[in-house]
């Protein structure tokens, strides 16, 4: 087994509602890593963005998949969340609208995050 604490996963979730699999897949990786000790970073883009605001992720329902609700609140226990800026601006979501905990931040910073030493980055 590899050893995980220390490391850096980021993994980046393109798909929500629109692509159910993808999404539900992003979110149980980063929920598995995050609960075996990893450093996880959750990037939400495109539709995903909307799984910032307060109930969408319990909203969302894909059979034989954890509660998207849950996984997030263990990401947001022990990791961070991400939402894109441009994502964000595109839906009208401000930093006054995501659930607490989520922040608000671009290209600049998921870039930083992704060469650090030590990461690995997945992207759905």
């Amino acid at each position: 087994m590899l050893a995980l604490v220390g490391r850096t996963l980021v993994v980046k979730v393109t798909a929500g509602a629109d692509s159910p699999e993808r999404c539900a897949q992003a979110f149980t990786v980063a929920a598995t890593a995050a609960a075996a000790g990893v450093d996880v970073s959750l990037w939400l883009t495109g539709e995903a963005t909307w799984f910032a605001l307060p109930g969408r992720a319990q909203e969302f329902e894909l059979p034989h998949s954890a509660p998207l609700g849950e996984l997030l609140h263990v990401i947001l226990t022990t990791g961070r969340v991400t939402a894109c800026t441009q994502c964000a601006a595109r839906r009208d979501i401000g930093t006054g609208d995501v659930l607490p905990g989520v922040r608000i931040a671009g290209s600049a910073v998921f870039v930083e995050e992704v060469m650090a030493e030590e990461t690995r980055a997945l992207v759905y």
